[in-house]
């Protein structure tokens, strides 16, 4: 009886550790050299990494080696199911071309105190086309060989065959009506076999484009025909959580507001921020990036290779100067990956009274937040600045259909939608 139960623990996590390593592997960066990786429409880099089925869309992929040499890195894709698991498809299913290509296009970094080699590429090209909608994991590697992974990427793929409506309000519950944001949405499909919408319709909610607090396994409420309405009063509930801090980044010589001071090295810099502090008192509204940050360089022509690195240094004062007992903090945003991640974990510095960690990044604005997670249970994480209904917020709605006999998830809609604004946005 004992060896059994042994077994079943052992499984389990074998289990867990598998479900762990293949959320993190959807986007992930895997070696120390490479920095800013970024998939977006040519010119927009706040978009959503998605294309249309069988159209001449493109997105650029771009990234930095700070071993300022010259590799040979490929690429290749995997299609994936709503959940990001494995399609149970082979790739000359949903790949028409080679299977995989070289990166050719790269520039050395110029002006720049830090040495990289800037690679890019538009994505996908005449060598390599998908023929299917859906999730892809877009995977980065050396020397044509795909055990040498460097870094993943999320791409979507999209056949629009649905019709999306969308409308936040508040929840009915009086504890989360003044700190959560309720996503109630109407989806019409357009032309498919659908027998069973329940289970052949699948949709996911974002908010500000995160995965990491996405909401999935949704049922329709109320069938009509093609129509499926989500209005369930304890489905796709949101913090609404508050604005993001910021720091300007353009220029690490005119230094911005949140800047305190910055060191010049002979080959390095170091930027120091202000103090954090908990934000108290009424939401106040003004305009951010939803947790994103964008390349950007007062001076050069071109941020991807002219812009340089810092180590820039956080640091937030918990109330009083006294370590949280039962919290670690955590930065969070874009610029970690919206990862909560050991290495990210700021460390509580008892001489000074605060938090602190480093990062290494590239001439830009930033969006940041600080994350409290709980230390009896992971999974418990929320915002140390609070959450109110009132905040502006980026909603996407994914919608995804598979038919019967079909071995993987078709990407039929996508819609977004802000909380302010209310009406559909582009990508």
């Amino acid at each position: 009886m004992k060896m059994k139960s042994i077994k079943v623990v052992t499984i389990f996590l074998l289990f867990f550790a598998e479900h762990n390593l293949l959320a993190q592997s959807t986007s992930h960066i895997y070696v120390d050299n490479i920095k800013t990786v970024l998939l977006h429409f040519p010119g927009n880099q706040l978009s959503m990494p998605v294309i249309n089925l069988n159209s001449a869309d493109q997105l650029q992929l771009s990234f930095d080696d700070l071993d300022g040499d010259t590799k040979y890195y490929y690429y290749t894709y995997q299609l994936c199911n709503s959940d990001w698991t494995p399609a149970n498809i082979g790739q000359f299913d949903y790949i028409k071309g080679f299977t995989q290509d070289r990166i050719k296009d790269y520039k050395y970094s110029s002006v720049a105190l830090t040495r990289y080699t800037h690679y890019t590429i538009l994505l996908p090209d005449q060598n390599m086309n998908l023929t299917r909608s859906g999730n892809y994991i877009l995977k980065v590697f050396l020397n044509g060989d795909t055990s040498q992974l460097v870094f993943t990427k999320r791409l979507l793929v999209l056949d629009s065959k649905s019709d999306i409506n969308a409308r936040i309000v508040q929840p009915f519950d009086p504890n989360l009506a003044t700190t959560h944001q309720r996503i109630q949405f109407t989806v019409t499909t357009k032309g498919l076999d659908q027998l069973n919408a329940a289970q052949q319709i699948k949709v996911v909610v974002l908010q500000n484009r995160r995965f990491d607090n996405a909401v999935s396994d949704l049922k329709p409420n109320i069938v009509r025909g093609n129509k499926l309405e989500y209005t369930n009063e304890n489905a796709a509930i949101f913090r609404g959580g508050r604005e993001w801090r910021y720091v300007d980044l353009t220029d690490f010589h005119l230094q911005s507001d949140r800047v305190l001071k910055a060191d010049y090295n002979r080959h390095s810099i170091d930027v120091y921020l202000r103090d954090d502090r908990p934000l108290t008192g009424p939401y106040i509204f003004y305009n951010d990036l939803n947790g994103a940050y964008s390349i950007q360089s007062v001076r050069g022509t071109n941020p991807f290779w002219e812009a340089d690195y810092a180590t820039v240094y956080f640091s937030f004062v918990p109330p009083d100067g006294i370590a949280y007992k039962d919290k670690d903090i955590y930065l969070f945003g874009q610029l970690t990956s919206y990862g909560l991640i050991d290495s990210l974990k700021m460390i509580f510095n008892p001489g000074k009274g605060k938090y602190e960690t480093h990062l290494f990044l590239k001439q830009g604005y930033y969006n940041y937040t600080y994350m409290a997670v709980d230390k009896n249970n992971p999974a418990v994480y929320s915002e140390l600045d609070g959450s109110f209904f009132e905040t502006e917020n980026l909603y996407t709605i994914l919608v995804y259909y598979k038919s019967f006999g079909s071995r993987a998830d078709e990407l039929i809609g996508i819609g977004n939608f802000n909380s302010k604004a209310e009406q559909p946005l582009n990508y």
